[in-house]
């Protein structure tokens, strides 16, 4: 018989864009090749079993800091990468911070693409930075295959002579000119600099500085004062925007309401605003410290109910750690942690336990959000992002009843503290494939080395 497939999953429960089917899905030369209720086998075809698994399309993580250059001892392309591929994550956007020298020129670029080859599970995309004096380097780096531009409204904090600043309004303003010529995209952190600076300072002379006062220094009008500016800014100049780790539904309605005029904007959210609220870092501290900060469990509400309507684009980690004894020094206060959260191993399993078991949503919405969504705002959808004949087959099987408590033990990063350990999940993922290879089982974990590829953007698109 000819070998018509190299590897087949059968008898999975398949999550297609829309719906879900019992399937067989036949894998040739790392593409997709067949889907059917029963497929022809040759003596030496591979076989998965996903009998009472789900068998999705690999997570689209566009947000996470590895820190490479300089700060690969704060995760790292290996460690990291490898964790994704145990979350069931396929592919990947890097930022452009907390390395340095940051991502905000070709040279810098280069640097960091030459740390991550060879040493990534799973394959990668790389964001450029927009700062203060690299308007001239924006186009070149468009050039280079960089997925889009970061820029923060808020001071990102960071270590180091030459990391990543803020942008003052004009370099905003302008740098949106520039992105928008060349039909970039800028992805923003967005709170108000002003009004957290002026909190701030006030918290610190008055001696204030637990995480609910951090908190109370970053509110809701800060995210919602900077996304207004910006999206005016956007109106003016036509830049697409793509705003990052969004924490409150007052900003995902303004951004969708802008979407709605003929905009070209999104926003994505995080999972730890959707999984954890205020009240964790009363009792996590600095594990769950980030900015925007986390909100009340009222506003945690609000974004389940926008994320339902279909008015969140999509769901990505901010997965930014760092050693231990910046989160966890004895004596360290609140307010002096890093700042960042330490997730992305977990996210689709996460976002499977209280997306569809707890609160009973589709998992073709989840599955939408993690993966669909995020291909097909940046140009991946040719490649990536669905189960469909012809696509790269990025697949993760998911043992729905796989009930476990997740442990330190069990985290792949380069430092194993995060804010859900310790959680009972009610789902497990069991293998992950990148490309038709299998880059994580459970019984196995990662195999050694780095197959992933840099998928650069030409024109729009990610091409082969």
């Amino acid at each position: 018989m000819k070998d018509l497939y190299e590897l087949v999953i059968k008898n999975g429960t398949v999550v297609l864009p829309g719906k879900v089917v019992k399937l067989d899905i036949g894998i040739s030369g790392g593409c997709i090749a067949a889907l059917s209720e029963s497929l022809p086998l040759a003596p030496d075809t591979l076989i998965m079993d996903a009998e009472g698994q789900y068998v999705l399309p690999g997570m689209i993580d566009m947000h996470v800091h590895f820190n490479e250059p300089a700060f690969g001892h704060w995760e790292g392309f290996r460690s990291g990468s490898a964790a994704l591929a145990a979350g069931g994550c396929t592919t990947y956007a890097d930022m452009p911070l907390n390395g340095n020298p940051p991502t905000v020129n070709k040279a810098a670029l280069e640097l960091k693409a030459g740390l991550a080859a060879g040493n990534s599970a799973v394959d990668y995309m790389l964001w450029g930075g927009l700062v203060p004096g690299n308007l001239d380097d924006l186009e070149e780096l468009a050039a280079c295959g960089v997925i889009g531009f970061k820029a923060f409204i808020s001071n990102p904090g960071g270590e180091g002579e030459g990391r990543f600043r803020e942008v003052d309004d004009e370099t905003l303003y302008q740098g949106m000119v520039r992105i928008a010529s060349f039909g970039g995209i800028l992805a923003l952190h967005a709170e108000s600099e002003e009004m957290t600076a002026v909190l701030s300072a006030a918290a610190s002379s008055e001696g204030r500085n637990s995480a609910r006062d951090f908190a109370a220094a970053r509110p809701a009008e800060a995210e919602l004062e900077a996304v207004s500016r910006a999206l005016l800014y956007s109106e003016r100049t036509g830049c697409r925007l793509h705003f990052v780790h969004i924490s409150t539904a007052a900003a995902i309605e303004k951004i969708h309401a802008a979407k709605m005029r003929g905009m070209d904007v999104s926003a994505e959210t995080c999972p730890h605003y959707l999984l954890l609220n205020e009240r964790h870092m009363d009792y996590l501290g600095p594990l769950a410290k980030c900015a925007p900060p986390l909100r009340s469990r009222e506003e945690q509400e609000k974004l389940w109910h926008v994320l339902a309507q279909g008015k969140i684009d999509l769901i990505a980690s901010d997965h930014s750690p760092c050693p231990p004894e910046l989160k966890l020094e004895p004596g360290l206060s609140f307010w002096e942690a890093w700042g960042g959260i330490s997730g992305a191993q977990s996210s689709l399993e996460l976002m499977f336990h209280e997306g569809v078991h707890v609160r009973g949503l589709p998992v073709t919405l989840i599955s939408q959000l993690l993966s669909e969504l995020p291909a097909r705002r940046f140009g991946l959808e040719d490649r990536k992002g669905s189960i469909a004949v012809g696509l790269d087959a990025d697949l993760v099987l998911l043992d729905p009843h796989g009930a476990y408590t997740l442990a330190a033990d069990d985290l792949l990063y380069r430092h194993k503290h995060s804010p859900y350990t310790g959680m009972t999940l009610s789902c497990k993922v069991t293998a992950t494939l990148s490309r038709g290879t299998v880059v994580y089982t459970a019984e196995d974990g990662v195999p050694s080395g780095g197959g992933g590829q840099w998928l650069r953007l030409t024109g729009g698109r990610i091409g082969r």
